[in-house]
């Protein structure tokens, strides 16, 4: 759930102005949006009152020290209206849960430079420090005969804050306000000027505020499941050792042909030893071989190719053994 603030703290600088406009523009996209009022003057609250029902709803939302950022089921934005001379831990608790902060200036010099120790603060916390909670300045009642957007511009760049633009004085916010109104809930052909002020404030909320669906990179989670394919090669038939070595008894094959093909089995290799110790011949059975009288001679190792071709136990030698002698 995004969450904007708007915080200045000097007072009258436009922080309930700005935040009222940015929850209208929310509820205008169909948003379920909520202006949280932390202000003890509880402007936005008031302003809330007059608005009427039939224009996109807004939730209105008193926040108190306690209950701050507590939202109710169904909310997806919130837009949050500060008090001035917010600092310390108030600001920090805000600073916690927003996403994006925005800082209304005046053009005077008590303005910049009451803002100017506000961003410091703000710069001193970790989240707008490391760039997870975004910052700006807007220009507020900026007449557009001087060069007043000009001098916040270059003291913006000058803090390193990215300045979106001015917003020009006019009788068209004052009017709108009192009726529960925003410039986003005139006719756009009366408001034309102060749209186009506007859009670049909301090009740089967009982000924020409507981040790109995360659905788009769901179907690539499904590979994962291809693990179960795993056992499919497991699953397929294998003759035991002892079949396979019955095998061997029964019909002996060329040596030659034989060890590589022991050498290349896919049993694991923490059978191969107790393999060879049941080849007749082996190194850990010689013994118990040569007691193994009338039994049939299996295939041999190449340890028992090295030994004497004639057997001392009287058994009659495959040819292929004397071949491969």
């Amino acid at each position: 759930m995004p969450v904007i603030a708007v915080v200045n703290r000097k007072g009258g600088s436009g922080k309930s102005t700005l935040a009222a406009h940015i929850a209208a523009w929310c509820a205008r996209n169909g948003s379920s949006v909520m202006l949280g009022d932390v202000d003890r003057q509880q402007s936005a609250r008031s302003w809330l009152k007059r608005r009427a029902a039939e224009l996109p709803a807004i939730a209105p939302w008193a926040v108190d020290q306690k209950n701050m950022l507590r939202v109710p089921t169904g909310i997806t934005h919130v837009v949050l209206d500060t008090p001035g001379g917010m600092h310390g831990f108030e600001l920090a608790r805000v600073v916690m849960f927003a996403d994006a902060i925005i800082m209304p200036v005046c053009n005077s010099m008590f303005d910049r430079e009451s803002a100017a120790q506000c961003h410091a603060d703000l710069m001193a916390l970790p989240r707008v420090a490391s760039g997870r909670c975004r910052l700006a300045t807007v220009g507020m009642r900026i007449d557009g005969r001087t060069s007043a957007a000009k001098t916040l511009e270059d003291w913006s760049e000058e803090l390193g804050m990215p300045f979106l633009g001015a917003l020009r004085e006019t009788q068209l916010y004052v009017r709108s306000l009192e009726r529960g109104m925003t410039i986003f809930d005139l006719a756009a052909s009366t408001v034309t000027q102060d749209l186009q002020q506007w859009q670049p404030i909301l090009n740089w909320l967009k982000p924020t505020l409507y981040p790109p669906q995360a659905a788009n990179d769901a179907p690539e989670q499904t590979p994962v499941k291809t693990v179960a394919k795993a056992p499919d090669r497991v699953i397929a038939p294998r003759p035991s050792v002892a079949a396979t070595l019955g095998a061997r008894a029964l019909n002996p094959a060329p040596a030659q042909k034989a060890a590589p093909a022991r050498l290349g089995s896919s049993l694991s290799g923490s059978l191969m030893p107790a393999q060879e110790s049941m080849v007749h011949g082996a190194r850990m059975s010689s013994q118990s071989t040569a007691r193994a009288v009338g039994r049939p001679v299996q295939v041999s190792s190449a340890p028992a190719m090295s030994r004497n071709v004639n057997s001392g136990d009287g058994l009659q030698i495959p040819q292929f053994l004397k071949r491969g002698g």
